[in-house]
């Protein structure tokens, strides 16, 4: 059964390799094949093909759902229902809505932002807005990740904002007793009013309510250091827990109350699924909760009827309702480490004799986790943490059967005892915070993480066949010949670095800012880090340092700050706390002094593996414009030569017209994202660039790359392109002549679009 059920599975992954979806006709003739592959019983076919055309269907029903285009940029009346847990910043709420009534067919599903709201937005309230919309839209980058395709998993077909707040209207507020998202504000509001320290009540309203929008930046990095961030979340570890506890209190209590139609057994596997549920309900049913309750479900079901289930036949039942439930599940990361996780502890602990110490069991329990899992982290996040096992030791027993039970206790007998409720969520807080002063001493172990470049996916698949290998039964020949499956996953090296003399740059996809990652053959430097939008999000953490690890860039020659800007400075911070820095180069030195900067100016230059690189200005005598004070920097290779201008407005770029200094450039960054004020026509002619990349969203509120500007690039015959309509932009010099790689174009799927 586990076998068939994986082909359908492979089914449903196949299609997201797609650039397109099957055309009906497609659909049609895959149908044909599958009738005539049953009736020649090729059964893993007709699984497979299934899997597509199940998929296919059910994406082409989110891809139908996405905003029209024409639509883009209007602003329409709309009444619908928050849904879910309203995310508060400081400046924003952002919230899921649910379109009941618009003025045009609109998508059913939503994801808005209220600047500034005078009024509170809770969970299950009806409401009416004057919206502004956009289509689905993300920056895409190598490594990075894909926000289009995390909308479309959702079936969110716009994104907007709140416009002509007073006329928003509540027009009424859900009841608890028909909305769980109700219940759950109800609770996390009452949690948010308690005594208790900041961290470890963003930790218990994850663990009780899978609310996580409280877990700081700084936590959410101790959790993946040391390889527990599973644990702060409500996986199937938490629902098998409660669901257990549930059931022997149950089974105890019933023991002693006689009754001839119910056995204990029966009435303890029924009253532990119904918590469970209730448990998974909270969590607003996500892929472990749902697989976890797919498999307890089978197996209360067999207790009732007095039937055995198999494990590995309960596994295949909760993989294939997962996936007839939602088959896109598989566009995400949780899916793959979830199953696997569980399908090699049923490998590993199943059919096994002896019983062997139980603390030896749990330490080789946590080993085969941390062990499974290894190849699937590399994949989606190039790192893996190598203290995994102890501090999952350590915090899974306390996670379990302390903080979770009593901070589930503490928050249901909050709103009836309150006083009671309180000392029990102290309790909580201080084993929270116990625990997390022996993660911080874990994770500030030597090498206590790795990072490595991302293997090719048919290196993970064969490492998984060395770990099957490798936690085979005692007795099975050549076991530790799984260590050479293994040994390809880490041997992945950057094959795309250019030869000595020549220079890449990638021009990558940071929405309104700018980032330029220069390479030569053993040389790297980055040029500006994109902007900071709040201590959560900021266009170094999310887009530079993935594409650093996708690519095993594990240091930094140079770093250079063209100036003060939040687009090109705000991610310098995390950048530079991760990466280790051997020069920083900026315009605003004042802004950099915990990383000894120093000022570029006009003149300094140096040569890495025969490229050239110049700082073209600013003069030491700055101007009044900071963007004008901007470091200009031009490389020149073996074949070409590339320019890189910050935001350089009209000041700017007369000097480097006039100061005689060669700035022939075959690629141009372009000067302020094209806006109006610059790249005037003297400055194009002396640099005279055959291409030009501009770092720009789209669409963005300043309205760049500006008309005007593309009409005199135009003018000049260049070619031209945007980082929001081609993702991150790769340039580099092939015989002479300028190549150019869109990543949207070269690794785009349907859903990018």
């Amino acid at each position: 059964m586990l076998v068939s059920v994986l082909a359908f599975g492979v089914g449903c992954w196949f299609v997201q390799q797609w650039s397109a979806l099957p055309s009906p006709l497609m659909l049609a003739f895959l149908l044909a094949v599958i009738l005539v592959s049953a009736y020649y019983k090729f059964r893993r076919i007709v699984y497979v093909l299934l899997g597509v055309i199940w998929t296919s269907t059910i994406a082409q029903q989110h891809l139908d759902n996405i905003l029209k285009p024409k639509l883009q940029g209007q602003e329409f009346l709309i009444q619908g229902i928050v849904s879910g847990l309203p995310n508060y910043s400081s400046r924003r709420v952002r919230f899921d809505f649910k379109v009941t009534q618009a003025e045009v067919q609109l998508p059913d599903k939503m994801r808005l932002s209220w600047y500034y709201p005078k009024q509170k937005v809770r969970a299950g309230q009806h409401w009416q807005f004057i919206v502004k919309l956009k289509l689905p839209h993300g920056s895409l980058n190598p490594g990075g990740f894909d926000y289009e395709k995390w909308l479309f998993q959702h079936n969110i077909g716009a994104t907007g904002y709140i416009r002509q707040e007073a006329k928003a209207k509540l027009l009424a507020e859900s009841s608890k007793m028909l909305n769980i998202s109700v219940w759950r504000q109800y609770l996390t509001e009452l949690l948010s009013r308690q005594a208790l320290s900041p961290d470890s009540l963003a930790l218990i309203k994850a663990l009780t309510l899978a609310d996580k929008s409280l877990i700081s930046r700084q936590q959410w990095q101790v959790l993946s250091d040391s390889g527990t961030n599973h644990l702060m979340a409500i996986s199937g570890l938490h629902i098998g827990l409660v669901a257990s506890m549930a059931y022997w209190l149950a089974f105890y209590c019933w023991l002693r109350i006689p009754s001839p139609k119910y056995c204990a057994p029966q009435v303890a596997a029924a009253l532990s699924f119904l918590v469970a549920f209730i448990y998974a309900a909270l969590a607003g049913f996500s892929v472990p909760t749902q697989r976890a309750l797919v498999m307890l479900s089978v197996l209360v079901g067999a207790t009732l009827l007095r039937r055995h289930a198999q494990a590995l036949n309960v596994f295949a039942i909760a993989l294939l309702v997962v996936l007839l439930l939602d088959p896109l599940v598989v566009l995400s990361a949780g899916f793959y480490l979830s199953f696997l996780a569980v399908f090699f502890i049923i490998y590993t602990v199943s059919a096994r004799l002896g019983q062997g110490n139980r603390l030896l069991k749990s330490i080789k329990l946590h080993a085969v986790i941390g062990l499974s899992l290894l190849p699937i982290l590399l994949l989606f996040f190039q790192s893996v943490s190598l203290i995994t096992p102890v501090a999952n030791i350590i915090a899974v027993p306390v996670v379990s059967f302390i903080i979770v039970p009593l901070a589930l206790l503490g928050l249901l007998i909050l709103p009836l005892l309150p006083e009671f409720a309180l000392l029990i969520l102290q309790l909580v807080d201080f084993a929270l915070q116990t625990l997390w002063q022996i993660l911080l001493v874990l994770v500030d172990l030597p090498s206590a993480s790795i990072v490595r470049p991302q293997p090719e996916l048919w290196k993970t698949v064969v490492a998984l066949f060395g770990i099957l290998l490798l936690l085979a039964p005692k007795g099975i020949p050549g076991r530790y010949l799984g260590l050479l499956l293994l040994m390809p996953l880490f041997m992945v090296i950057n094959t795309k670095r250019p030869p000595v003399g020549e220079a890449s740059i990638v021009l990558l996809d940071v929405g309104q800012g700018l980032a330029v990652v220069v390479q030569t053959a053993e040389h790297t430097l980055l040029f500006d880090t994109g902007a900071k939008f709040s201590e959560k999000f900021d266009m170094g953490r999310n887009v530079v340092l993935p594409y650093f690890y996708h690519h095993g860039i594990s240091y930094l020659d140079s770093l250079i700050i063209s100036h003060g800007d939040n687009d090109h400075i705000g991610g310098a911070e995390s950048v530079l706390q991760t990466i280790p820095t051997r020069q920083v180069l900026t315009s605003v030195p004042e802004l950099l002094q915990a990383y000894s900067p120093i000022t570029c100016h006009a003149g300094q230059h140096w040569q890495w593996d025969q490229v050239n690189f110049r700082i073209l200005s600013p003069p030491k005598q700055a101007f009044n414009n900071e963007n004008d004070n901007s470091c200009v920097l031009h490389i020149e290779t073996q074949q070409g030569s590339y320019l890189l201008t910050g935001d350089i407005e009209q000041a700017a770029e007369v000097y480097l017209t006039a100061n005689g200094v060669s700035m022939q450039a075959d690629v141009l960054v372009a000067p302020h994202h094209g806006s109006k004020t610059s790249s005037n026509k003297r400055f194009l002619e002396k640099v005279n660039p055959s291409t030009i990349l501009i770092p720009a969203a789209i669409p963005n509120r300043f309205g760049f790359p500006h008309a005007e500007v593309l009409a005199r690039y135009a003018q000049h015959k260049v070619q031209f392109l945007v980082t929001g309509e081609q993702g991150a932009i790769t340039a580099k010099f092939l015989d002479g002549k300028v190549s150019i790689e869109s990543y949207r174009a070269s690794h785009g799927h349907y859903w990018n679009r």
